[in-house]
């Protein structure tokens, strides 16, 4: 049997879940959280044959110039445009996600979004604590309510439907949506959904929750223009990547009173956020947590950790992990070790 393959994990994980890879691997996992630099990310893939890396770790062409093993990337998360994709197929490197397990708990997070800036969550809250609430009034922090609005979704896949779930059967909601590809009859009917053009959602929408991937010829999707088309009391809640956002335009339009509230959990240069949002009241502001629970978290890294093995020729879908984000989608001969490696050719 050959020498054990080499892998390197990007950020630490609990060590029951790495304790899998090791079984069969030599792990290489940093002791703390790290942002890596591009030259660090390509000194760690040099020499290793797979990778378990996080959405904050950007692979291109220039990290895997010099990695001549590496075989197979498992990206903790759904998204994965911290993956240049093209050039992993190119050098004929398997790439996997995470979809499906943090569905639900991002869901809550978006609705948890939707629901505090709607109503003046924060922002109430921090007029509060700032002592300026001396009596009861009429108009203070009046909100717009969410049983019975228009909720509209823009991408309907996984979380998407997850959110139109949680309107409809739980708020009453009426589900507008669009998406690349019309839902099946059947599944628009399960959560009460309609589907629209892109002008009529965004004129339509109470609150309007962003939900798709992201991709360069998205970019900026929700612009000036597009928040122009909006209701000036309506809310924009972003769970999915914040480069589908022009944030400054954003910024602006609330800022003016053109639109009403946002809740924001990703941005376009995490961890940075811009300071025009960071000074308004009127925006939620969250930390990219949409799958911070315990459970979902771990499950997340379980599902990595599977799909790094099978890539790398471990387990009962050896060869064949579950998630390829890749056009390749198998590593070659099962097994593991040097056999798989040496199987697999660029």
């Amino acid at each position: 049997m050959g020498a054990r393959p080499r892998v390197w994990v990007s950020q630490p994980l609990p060590a029951d879940i790495v304790g899998r890879l090791a079984a069969h691997c030599e792990v290489d996992m940093v002791a703390a959280a790290t942002t890596h630099a591009p030259g660090a990310i390509a000194a760690a893939l040099h020499g290793a044959d797979g990778a378990l890396v996080t959405v904050n770790d950007r692979i291109g062409a220039a990290e895997l110039a010099h990695a001549p093993r590496l075989r197979a990337i498992a990206n903790i998360g759904v998204g994965y445009d911290n993956l240049d994709i093209a050039a992993l197929d190119e050098a004929g490197i398997v790439a996997t996600n995470t979809p499906d397990v943090l569905t639900e708990t991002t869901a809550d997070l978006g609705f948890a979004l939707l629901m505090a800036a709607a109503r003046h969550i924060t922002e109430a809250e921090r007029w509060l604590r700032e002592g300026q609430w001396r009596r009861w009034t009429f108009d203070t922090m009046l909100g717009s309510d969410i049983h019975g609005s228009t909720l509209g979704i823009l991408g309907m896949g996984r979380i998407g439907r997850a959110i139109a779930r949680r309107g409809h059967h739980g708020f009453g909601m009426k589900v507008l949506y669009h998406t690349r590809s019309r839902l099946p009859e059947p599944a628009e009917c399960e959560v009460g959904a309609h589907y629209v053009d892109l002008d009529t959602l965004l004129a339509r929408s109470d609150p309007l929750v962003l939900a798709l991937p992201y991709s360069p010829r998205h970019h900026h999707l929700i612009d000036a223009a597009a928040l122009a088309r909006m209701k000036p009391t309506a809310t924009l809640v972003n769970i999915a990547r914040g480069g589908l956002v022009d944030e400054l335009a954003l910024a602006e339009a609330l800022a003016g009173g053109r639109l009403g509230a946002a809740g924001l959990d990703v941005y376009e240069g995490e961890p940075a956020v811009r300071p025009e949002l960071l000074a308004l009241r009127n925006v939620v502001l969250t930390p990219h947590i949409g799958s911070a629970s315990l459970a979902t978290r771990r499950a997340m890294a379980q599902l990595a950790v599977d799909n790094l093995l099978a890539a790398l020729g471990f387990g009962p879908n050896a060869g064949r992990p579950a998630n390829p984000v890749t056009a390749r989608k198998t590593t070659g001969t099962a097994g593991g070790g040097m056999a798989g490696i040496a199987a697999h050719k660029r």
